[in-house]
């Protein structure tokens, strides 16, 4: 008797090759095995995936019901008056000459990057570590990926330098080079000074530039900068809803490009008009006032900034006291803790790699992350992602209300509105400690 499950699987022939042996995405995975572990009984601390513990802001959940009732079909490239507010947006924050015309709306920026790759031939360089679907989405397409290996003495950022020695090895190639900062999966970001070296190297090898900026509006300090001050003719701005609006399941995202790059952003919208046609009407209605910003929006994200520059300054300083190396973040919700210290420790109990240290960390403590190998790192180096975002964002943002404009979050508030993210810290420092 033949096994239905047998009969029904596809043969791996008829598998695209470039598609073969892939996984699903990490941070998907990783959020799906830590629910199924909640649902088990377990006591999971869910620091794998980064989706935003806060809420959507009032103004924009009252945008989007009220048009609940847009169901038509909207533009390929995205609601007019949607478009006009997101280059206004970047107008106002980095003074970019954009116009509604430059802007292209997608259903999530990673659908946007999908298609970029697969309009744009060129190869994609990557500084890593970086986040886990750039490359695998080349991958799909059949682009070749260039990692540049970054280390945390340049704060896991790519140089100027490095750049430029990688371009001079077969000049004038075709190139993208993905900028993602504050950075997924280090929280660190560049300098200004940093910024206009890599753009002078871009404009000498005539690079495009892919800045994946959806993490600026989490900058701590509030004091995000984009490369394409520095680089305007080569640089396309990726952000959207997902992290600073809080809005991820929303899947609504934007790509502003520079007019020098409007050949590109034409041919994107012809695939995405025999692809996904267009994104959703209401939250693109949404959105409008999302993007449109004013004291509503900027008191939200205040609240946000303060809250998890706190929360990842302390645990930045909790993990480097149990000697995990760890650099304090600058923006977003992430850290890339150093387990090395402890190599010779954890190869005495059969764990050398980082995908070993995260599998042994959630079995024996409940504290789901993500190995360093699954953003470009090699698998013996003991490196980690931490998203320190299990903690309830909405009522942490309300007693930040209450307590007035001078007060300071400290440790106590830290324990008592996101215990779970200080039991997971605790947890990690004692586990490497034992």
């Amino acid at each position: 008797m033949t096994d239905s499950s047998e009969s029904t699987r596809a043969p791996d022939v008829h598998i695209n090759l470039n598609i073969r042996g892939m996984k699903p995405s990490a941070t998907v995975a990783i959020n799906e095995r830590s629910n199924a572990l909640l649902a088990q009984g377990r006591n999971i601390y869910k620091l794998g995936l980064g989706q935003s513990p806060f809420p959507v802001p009032e103004p924009v959940v009252e945008e989007l019901k009220a048009n609940a009732y847009q169901k038509d079909y909207l533009p390929v490239k995205g609601l007019g008056a949607l478009r006009e507010a997101v280059a206004d947006y970047h107008r106002r924050g980095e003074g970019c000459a954009a116009t509604g015309d430059d802007v292209l709306i997608g259903p999530g920026s990673k659908e946007l990057m999908f298609i970029l790759q697969l309009v744009y031939y060129g190869d994609l360089v990557i500084p890593a570590p970086a986040w886990v679907s750039y490359a695998p989405q080349a991958k799909i397409i059949g682009r070749n990926v260039n990692f540049l290996p970054t280390d945390a003495a340049h704060d896991w950022m790519l140089t100027a330098e490095q750049l430029d020695a990688h371009c001079n090895e077969d000049p004038g190639r075709p190139r993208i080079v993905i900028l993602n900062y504050p950075s997924n999966p280090t929280g660190r970001s560049y300098t200004s000074e940093q910024l206009q070296a890599i753009a002078a190297v871009a404009k000498k090898h005539k690079l495009v530039i892919l800045s994946d900026e959806i993490y600026g509006e989490l900058h701590h300090e509030g004091s995000h900068l984009s490369i394409s001050r520095y680089y305007p003719k080569g640089t396309i701005i990726s952000s959207g809803l997902s992290k600073w609006c809080g809005a991820g399941g929303w899947r609504l995202g934007t790509f502003t490009f520079p007019r020098e790059l409007r050949w590109l952003l034409d041919a994107m919208a012809s695939v995405a008009s025999e692809t996904y046609t267009s994104t959703s009407a209401p939250i693109q209605y949404a959105a409008v006032r999302a993007f449109r910003g004013g004291p509503e929006i900027e008191r939200y994200l205040w609240r946000a900034r303060k809250v998890l520059k706190a929360l990842g300054n302390w645990m930045a300083a909790r993990l480097n006291a149990a000697a995990i190396r760890t650099l304090a973040p600058q923006g977003g919700f992430y850290l890339f803790p150093d387990f090395s210290p402890f190599a010779e420790l954890l190869a005495e109990r059969g764990i050398k790699t980082s995908r070993q240290v995260c599998e042994r960390l959630l079995d024996e403590t409940g504290v789901a992350i993500l190995p360093g190998s699954e953003f470009g790192r090699p698998a013996s180096e003991l490196t980690a992602r931490l998203a320190y975002v299990d903690f309830d964002g909405a009522r942490a943002m309300a007693i930040l209300e209450s307590r007035g404009e001078d007060f300071q979050v400290n440790e106590e508030f830290l324990v008592t509105h996101c215990p779970n993210v200080v039991a997971a810290t605790e947890a990690i420092c004692r586990w490497v400690q034992s």
